[in-house]
């Protein structure tokens, strides 16, 4: 189905989209032929026709679509809205779908489309099932979708499964409107939170070898650091050893003894690599990398959260790529060197002040990395960069827009979307989020007590920016009142109802069930079919504006009307032709639940 509509006359196209409703879309068609017509007679002012203003409408006495192109277009006609809205509603073409046009207030146009055409919905889902809303608006353009990106010195916890569920979410509906989606995770595997991981798997190492540690109050104290070292001292034993009285021989005091608790650590990684060497050091680095990542990638994967590349940060070191970034930027003229260190003028591009990219020791921020790395896929050749970040990277966003543009790439194809990590509350008590002093709940405990299914569907439930408190009761309860299982459970009802067909001897006959959709007339029917009918456009509204909040919403919204009519009629009646309708119009419902929640990765029980 094509996607756009172009109006030539002779000298500049103009271009309508269409949403790929079909309804929607026959509507906008006959638009355009009418706002030919006017052209044709003559009509100035219809230079720029804007994208197409055609929505539902929330009251039926005001038909089921009205637009406001009247409206829009009354300035440069140089007309009175009303009678533009007149001249377009006698230009609009006849047809068997519009039962009726009509202006209404300042000049809106109202459709009244014909009760028999709605019930094409029915045989478009069952005739293209599972590809029922998907659309090609995308137009195979190239995506990439960075998310979760969690620094591998721990588990996953709560929070960063919000931005997993997501990112996920996000990256499916670009795929289902037709982009060409590209997903990765950008491994933090360099830097100095790297160095206080593998400074704490080798001080509980030492502890492990029977050395008596005063623990740093700012390393990493959760019980995988515990378990990591055990594995270390029972594969290499005492090759990693060293006397605790060597290791802490003059270290600046910790913050408990009155000292500063960064210099205490920042010493103590010096001193582990002074005295493990630089081999035996980046072996005990990599250990405590190599396990950490690993449970990373299993957890996501178990939560069916996957990627086609995990970024190094080590890559853009080793491969020169942080070089050539800082060479483009010095050739554009945005570094300089101040006091020893060398800084990137982003505050020239909107930054509220300039960043230090080269320290005076003569070490890249890491700043500096992630600039090499846009760098990087600007030059794979995307046409959009979604970034997925926690809401407290929001100050960050100025300086990456910055270092884009400096580099002399279009700052627009960056999408920056912040999520705000999701409180999980124990009864009245918040749960702790500390990574480094060990005390969260990781997203695997979380999935393990609620379900996938709760923690995808509950994590997307309101817009990413939002903050979210995580009802861990409410998530495993088989209620009503649990949003994730009252969708799935109208998914459930409609095998129900089938399978109670089976058991009294009846068969569904499709064909006749198509040919009597007419006597669908009750009101729970007719509210259905609408709802069916909006579910392509909502699918790309929440894939455009990276919104699964908004199919989630639809979701509800159908199982919602579906377990009204289930509780209101009868659907295995003895009137064959009405069973049989009534049968091919809750398969349709089932089928865009099932479509829906696929996007979503949840699960369709058909029993619950």
């Amino acid at each position: 189905m094509d996607n756009q509509v172009i109006f030539r006359d002779n000298g500049p196209i103009y271009l309508i989209k269409l949403r790929s409703e079909a309804m929607k879309q026959k509507l906008e068609e006959l638009i355009l032929q009418a706002l030919e017509t006017l052209k044709a007679e003559g009509l100035a002012g219809l230079d720029v026709i804007p994208a197409t203003t055609l929505e539902r409408t929330r009251d039926a006495q005001h038909g089921d679509f009205a637009s406001n192109l009247a409206l829009v277009l009354a300035k440069s006609a140089k007309a009175n809205p009303r009678q533009l809205a007149e001249k377009i509603i006698a230009a609009i073409p006849a047809h068997e779908a519009v039962l009726k046009v009509e202006l209404a207030g300042p000049g809106f146009i109202n459709f009244f489309i014909n009760p028999n055409a709605q019930y094409q919905i029915i045989q478009q889902i069952h005739a293209q099932g599972r590809e029922f809303g998907l659309s090609q608006v995308g137009a195979g353009k190239k995506v990439q979708v960075e998310f979760v990106s969690a620094n591998p010195t721990g588990p996953l916890h709560v929070g960063h499964g919000r931005g997993a569920a997501y990112g996920s979410a996000v990256a499916s509906l670009l795929d289902a409107v037709g982009f060409d989606v590209h997903r990765e995770y950008y491994v933090n595997d360099a830097g100095r939170q790297m160095d206080i991981l593998a400074t704490s798997v080798w001080l509980r190492y030492l502890e492990e070898c029977g050395e008596l540690v005063e623990f740093p109050s700012n390393a990493y104290r959760g019980d995988y650091v515990r378990e990591i070292a055990r594995q270390i001292h029972k594969n290499a034993n005492n090759e990693y050893r060293r006397p605790i009285e060597l290791v802490m021989e003059n270290i600046p005091a910790d913050e408990p003894q009155g000292g500063d608790k960064d210099i205490h650590i920042d010493a103590l990684i010096a001193r582990a690599k002074t005295l493990l060497g630089q081999s035996l050091y980046h072996d005990l680095f990599q250990s405590g990398l190599a396990d950490i990542l690993e449970d990373i990638k299993q957890d996501l994967e178990e939560f069916g959260v996957n990627y086609q590349q995990w970024f190094s940060e080590r890559q853009l070191m080793n491969d020169g790529s942080v070089e050539k970034a800082l060479a483009r930027l010095q050739a554009s003229g945005y570094l300089y060197v101040q006091e020893g260190a060398t800084w990137f003028a982003s505050s020239r591009l909107g930054d509220e002040k300039d960043r230090v990219v080269v320290r005076e020791n003569g070490q890249y921020t890491y700043f500096a990395s992630d600039i090499a790395y846009h760098m990087n896929k600007l030059d794979r050749g995307f046409d959009q960069i979604i970034d997925i970040w926690g809401a407290d990277h929001h100050g960050y966003i100025p300086r990456v827009r910055a270092a884009i543009q400096a580099l002399g790439a279009d700052e627009s194809k960056l999408s920056v979307l912040l999520v705000q990590f999701a409180i999980l509350y124990r009864g009245e008590e918040k749960v702790s989020m500390s990574t480094r002093s060990g005390e969260f709940v990781t997203l695997r405990q979380l999935r393990n007590e609620v379900g996938n299914d709760a923690a995808r569907f509950f994590y997307v439930m309101r817009r990413s920016e939002q903050h979210m408190d995580f009802d861990l009761k409410l998530a495993t309860s088989k209620s009503n009142e649990n949003p994730v299982f009252y969708v799935q459970y109208a998914y459930a009802r409609v095998c129900s109802v089938l399978r109670q067909l089976d058991e009294k001897g009846l068969e569904r006959n499709s064909l006749l069930g198509m040919e009597s959709l007419a006597k669908l007339t009750e009101e729970h029917e007719t509210m259905l079919l609408v709802s069916l009918a909006r579910y392509p456009e909502v699918l790309e509204r929440a894939a455009l504006h990276y919104e699964p909040h908004q199919l989630v919403l639809y979701l509800r919204e159908l199982a919602h009307e579906f377990h009204t009519y289930y509780n209101a009629h009868q659907f295995l009646v003895d009137d064959a032709s009405v069973r049989n309708a009534r049968l091919n119009l809750v398969c349709a419902v089932k089928q865009v639940l099932a479509n829906g929640l696929g996007l979503l990765n949840i699960n369709t029980p058909e029993s619950m």
